[in-house]
């Protein structure tokens, strides 16, 4: 198979019934369903299985929800013999998905990892609720130009980069007011689209600085261990394993950009030759298509030949 990686997706990848087919046929992603439910103390699987959809797409349920469905459909691969995780290289994930990366390279037991998300999702959900903000994807703009629009549009408001996720997709993150004024302000400087993210609010901005400082406290508690394979973290974009600097790059990313496309790039630059997404979506081998279409990608989605 080569240098491979292992990819791990973020919020708004969620659907309701994710995951259903592994947990039908996989005692391992049963499990782990279960234990989620028993960890948390209400059945979140419940939700992730019959929803509703405005009840899974909550901040505080859709996060914990994509961290159990990733880590449920990559044990039930693992449990079939169809992902040998010996020959991985190196993980990484996006935004919440950094938390799954962490507990798939040893450095989070899974109950960890899973009252984390539920914790962060909640101070997130909170954060938003306190300050009318969102979040705005930019199509057919660089970094450069996304903080040339940022500053055009954000006034006396808080608007910045948030997600670098391909050359020429960048996400913004702000109040509402100062959203509100990229597109027009986006289409005169020559990006292609401005699309309003459905999100909670102004996530990787300074916005979700309640929600970091509470974390922060949760994160001092939780046993982190040395990462067997190296985590490509988001705040940083370059590779991790000891936990003090693994602890701080959580920290750090509630509040800061998502460097994607630079993490991409420098596994690349490392000798990654093929990324495995397993995950509910395929937003992560599209991006790395825009990113690097000679790079190898597959999507760990369906049990089936």
């Amino acid at each position: 198979m080569g240098d491979f990686a292992v990819i791990f997706p973020g919020q708004g990848a969620q659907f309701v019934g994710m995951g259903a087919p592994f947990v039908e046929k996989s005692a391992a992603a049963r499990d782990l369903y279960r234990k989620a439910d028993e960890v948390l103390g209400y059945q979140l699987s419940k939700i992730i299985l019959e929803g509703p959809e405005e009840e899974l797409t909550l901040t505080r349920h859709c996060q914990p929800a994509i961290y159990l469905a990733s880590t449920a459909m990559l044990a039930a691969f693992e449990e079939a013999g169809r992902f040998d995780p010996s020959g991985c290289r190196a993980t990484a994930g996006l935004s919440l998905g950094e938390y799954t990366a962490l507990h798939f390279a040893g450095a989070l037991s899974f109950e960890d990892g899973l009252k984390l998300v539920a914790k962060r999702g909640a101070l997130m959900q909170d954060a938003s609720d306190a300050a009318p903000s969102g979040m705005i994807s930019l199509l057919g703009a660089d970094r450069a130009l996304a903080e040339k629009v940022a500053r055009a549009a954000a006034g006396d408001d808080v608007l910045s980069v948030a997600n670098i996720l391909s050359p020429k997709q960048v996400v913004l993150s702000g109040s509402r007011a100062a959203c509100e004024r990229v597109p027009q302000i986006a289409k005169s400087m020559g990006v292609r689209r401005a699309l309003p993210l459905k999100v909670a609010g102004a996530f990787h901005s300074a916005l979700m600085q309640p929600a970091a400082d509470a974390l922060k406290e949760a994160l001092a508690k939780v046993d982190l261990r040395p990462a067997r394979i190296p985590v490509y973290v988001n705040a940083e974009a370059r590779p991790l394993t000891e936990p003090a600097a693994l602890r701080a790059a959580l920290e750090r990313q509630i509040v800061e950009p998502v460097l994607w496309l630079e993490s991409m790039r420098r596994m690349r630059e490392d000798g990654v030759d093929r990324f495995l997404e397993p995950g509910p979506g395929r937003v992560l081998t599209g991006l790395l298509r825009k990113i690097d279409p000679e790079a190898a990608s597959e999507n760990l989605d369906a049990l089936e030949d």
